[in-house]
């Protein structure tokens, strides 16, 4: 069991470094940064299509790997 979570784990973590490197930078560089926050904060700029996957898949893998994380830490910690 143990060893099903860690190879889980690492299948998690690397499908949500693919994710992350597939997504199109959306800031321009500093000014985007400092100026273009806001926008990407409160929603202003919708995403669409495939980016809009990308980022839901984002968000479900990374829920994923820290649950997963916690959880192959507390059963590696127990044993």
């Amino acid at each position: 069991m143990d060893i099903a979570m860690k190879i889980l784990l690492i299948i998690f973590s690397i499908g949500l470094i693919a994710v992350v490197l597939l997504q199109k930078g959306k800031s321009a560089g500093l000014s985007g940064a400092i100026t273009g926050g806001a926008e990407h904060l409160f929603g202003k700029q919708k995403a669409r299509g495939l980016d809009l996957f990308l980022q839901r898949l984002t968000v479900g893998l990374a829920v994923g790997f820290f649950i997963l994380a916690l959880v192959v830490a507390y059963v590696v910690g127990n044993n």
